[in-house]
């Protein structure tokens, strides 16, 4: 079951990212954490970018709303998510 934390305002979860995939992909459940495939390499910080833009896609919200609190340098990491409920990222990440 994946874990959504209200903290100050913002939704966070955790993410396990797997670099260097065969395409871009949120695939569901790694544990208590989100399973996402990302193209980019762990190289000079594009795995975080890239992880970023697609969550802020598929969540209809700004780049700017996404950020990396914890584990940059680490394939889990934690997200906060800006001006979204629970509800709404439930709904549309499919979980």
């Amino acid at each position: 079951m994946i874990e959504l934390l209200d903290r100050h305002g913002a939704i966070t979860i955790m993410v396990r990212v797997i670099p260097r995939a065969s395409r871009d992909a949120i695939e569901g459940a790694y544990g208590d954490s989100l399973k996402v495939r990302l193209i980019a390499p762990a190289l000079e910080n594009r795995a975080n970018e890239a992880l970023r833009r697609l969550l802020a896609a598929r969540l209809n919200v700004p780049v700017a709303a996404v950020r990396i609190v914890a584990g940059e340098k680490s394939r889990t990491k934690r997200i906060s998510i800006a001006g979204m409920t629970r509800e709404q990222i439930i709904g549309k990440l499919g979980l």
